[in-house]
């Protein structure tokens, strides 16, 4: 059964603890908006799956409640960066099965200032959900003082630069093009613009990465309704329609450790595995995408998804950024938002806050970024653990 996104709202992200607010006010701005981008009431939904990585359990239902009290399912997802995908992806099923015709799927996150941990519990890996994707790091590159998240990708970029000549420059190529485009979205964390010696000159935060290359903590809620054909029907929702063409999430296989690298490790063979199923299911490739949010938490993972997408073979990725052909005028436009790097990272929201980059693209909406004549998208969501969720967006 096809599946569509009718109405998407996002908060603006914002640096931790700058703002007055709670995990609630930012789901309640999110999800009201999403509500009256469709012109549906809450009362019309169905189920609510919820995505959130650092609130207690059944915060989903004090996020939700705040838009109503109708008793429906509310559901707690957490499946680390690739959180706000997996409500998206949870949606998407319960509407394609026939269970539901109109769901909402809500991410949040409040985050506390500082680099984000590696997910080990007072710094012991052995007991951390990702202790093997750490174990192969260090087996390799041993185990610095630098913020965990930073190092094992890090030393991916690393191994790239070491296995195909990537430089130092394309990674920061990477950065300079994401804030390039966040001085366009007011939703935006960040909307300087700097140039490459700018984000060579900045602070280093595990060689190769600076900080501009980076990620940062942010706070901020996303949300996106999704509903059947019969719901578009009966409520006159084609005008706001995108559909969902094909979806795919992946977690780790052998693949990913088998090789001892870091740039298995952080997620390419599942990045790849789930866009080329995500291709079968849309009928689509990446030849036919027009816009593209990816996964940029830090610089080098953007090259690596080029990669992993079917944009160039791999090692090549470092000259197609450098060529220019994934910013406005190239031959894609990856991350017009500013991606995860510039527009910002609150881990809840940010797959969703991609579904609603890529809703206003491909329906015209999204003012000075807007990508000419974009009918086609795909958002890129992964989380280190591990979890990759590809999406392919068609206008209807």
């Amino acid at each position: 059964m096809k599946t569509y996104i009718v109405g998407v709202g996002m908060t603006k992200f914002e640096k931790p603890e700058s703002r007055d607010w709670q995990y609630w006010d930012m789901a309640r701005e999110a999800g009201t908006a999403a509500l009256a981008d469709a012109g549906i009431p809450y009362e019309l939904v169905q189920q609510v799956p919820v995505g959130y990585c650092f609130q207690a359990s059944t915060a989903g239902q004090r996020a939700a409640y705040e838009l109503g009290l109708t008793g429906v399912p509310v559901y707690n997802v957490n499946n680390n960066c690739a959180t706000g995908s997996t409500a998206l992806m949870m949606a998407r099923q319960f509407v394609a099965g026939g269970l539901s015709d109109c769901v909402l799927a809500l991410g949040f996150e409040k985050m506390k200032k500082g680099a984000l941990g590696g997910g080990a519990d007072g710094g012991d890996f052995k007991t951390s959900p990702v202790a093997r994707h750490y174990g192969v790091m260090a087996a390799a590159h041993g185990f610095e003082m630098s913020p965990p998240t930073a190092q094992i990708f890090g030393n991916a970029a690393r191994e790239h630069m070491e296995r195909y000549g990537t430089t130092a420059r394309q990674l920061a190529a990477v950065a300079a093009k994401n804030h390039r485009h966040s001085a366009d979205n007011p939703n935006a964390q960040f909307r300087d613009v700097y140039e490459i010696d700018e984000i060579l000159a900045a602070k280093t935060i595990h060689q190769p990465l600076t900080k501009l290359q980076c990620s940062p903590t942010s706070d901020g809620a996303a949300a996106a309704l999704v509903v059947s054909e019969r719901f578009v029907v009966e409520h006159g929702l084609h005008e706001r329609a995108v559909e969902i063409a094909g979806q795919a999430m992946t977690t780790d296989t052998a693949d990913s450790f088998a090789s001892g690298s870091c740039i298995d490790v952080v997620g390419r063979p599942m990045s790849r595995a789930a866009a080329r199923q995500a291709y079968e299911a849309s009928g689509l490739g990446i030849e036919d995408i027009d816009v593209i949010e990816l996964h940029d938490c830090f610089s080098v993972n953007e090259l690596l998804t080029y990669e992993a997408l079917g944009m160039c073979p791999d090692g090549e990725s470092g000259k197609l950024v450098e060529s220019g052909a994934t910013g406005f005028g190239g031959r894609w436009v990856v991350n017009p938002s500013g991606g995860l790097i510039s527009k910002g990272h609150p881990l809840g929201a940010t797959g969703l806050a991609q579904a609603a980059e890529l809703t206003w693209q491909l329906r015209g909406e999204a003012g000075a970024r807007q990508v000419p004549g974009a009918r086609t998208g795909l958002a890129h969501n992964i989380g280190l653990g591990g979890a990759a969720v590809v999406t392919v967006l068609r206008k209807a």
